[in-house]
C-alpha cells in the first residue's frame, strides 16, 4: 500500500535514501534494511516492491520476533501432512508470494539454525516444505530488515556472514528519527492534515 512519495522528507539522507531506493528497485537484488525501530522500514520496503516489476504481485510482510522460530519455519517454507503432529499440506510464504516479494522485519531474531535453511534457499531459490521429500523452484525477491546493527551482530555471532553477504547485496541504513529534525515540521503538516480529513 505505501508507495515511493509516501516517504514525505525534507531531509538531504532520506532523499538519498529514496534515490537508492529507485536504483534498488529496478535490479531483482536482495535488500537488507538497517533502522531502528520507528524510522520506516516497512515503508521503504513496500516502496522498493512498488517501484520494481514485481510491483503487480504478492508483498507480504513478516515479523520474525513476532512468533517462535518452531512456527516461523513452517510459515516461511511450508508444511507437509504428517511431518509432526496436526501437520497439514500448507504453502509457505515463499510459495504463496511467487513471482512477488517477501518481507521479513526483525531478521535479527531468527536462530541460527533458521538463518542455515534460510541461506540455502537463497542461493538455491528452492523450497522444501517441512517434511517434504521433493524441492519446488521459486520467484520471488527478499527483502529483510533489522533493528540491530549488523555489524555488531556478525561480531557478536549473532548473524552468518553467509547469510549477511547474500541479504546486504542491496544494503539500506535509514537515520535514526532524532537525526532527521528537518522533517518535524513537515511530517507534523501531513498528520494534521491527514487526521483533520479523517475526523472532519
Amino acid at each position: 500500500k505505501y508507495l515511493l512519495e509516501d516517504i514525505i522528507t525534507s531531509d538531504p539522507e532520506m532523499i538519498k535514501i529514496k534515490s537508492q531506493i529507485e536504483k534498488i528497485a529496478i535490479t531483482d537484488s536482495n535488500v537488507l534494511i538497517y533502522g531502528e525501530t520507528g524510522t520506516g522500514k516497512e515503508l521503504v520496503a513496500q516502496s522498493i516492491h512498488n517501484c520494481s516489476r514485481r510491483y503487480n504481485k504478492k508483498f507480504i510482510s513478516q515479523n520474525c520476533g513476532a512468533i517462535p522460530s518452531s512456527l516461523l519455519e513452517g510459515l516461511l517454507f511450508g508444511t507437509t501432512r504428517g511431518s509432526f503432529t496436526g501437520a497439514v499440506d500448507r504453502p509457505g510464504l515463499f510459495e504463496i508470494v511467487e513471482g512477488g516479494t517477501v518481507f521479513l522485519d526483525e531478521i535479527n531474531s531468527l536462530d541460527v539454525s533458521l538463518q542455515v535453511k534460510l541461506l540455502k534457499v537463497l542461493e538455491s531459490k528452492r523450497v522444501r516444505r517441512i517434511g517434504g521429500d521433493s524441492e519446488k523452484k521459486m520467484n520471488f525477491r527478499l527483502v529483510a530488515a533489522t533493528n540491530e546493527d549488523p555489524y555488531k551482530m556478525l561480531e557478536e555471532g549473532k548473524l552468518k556472514p553467509d547469510l549477511f553477504y547474500r541479504l546486504a547485496v542491496g544494503y539500506i541504513v535509514i537515520p535514526r528519527l532524532v537525526e532527521r529534525g528537518n522533517d518535524i515540521e513537515v511530517l507534523s503538516n501531513r498528520f494534521i492534515n491527514y487526521f483533520n480529513s479523517q475526523t472532519n
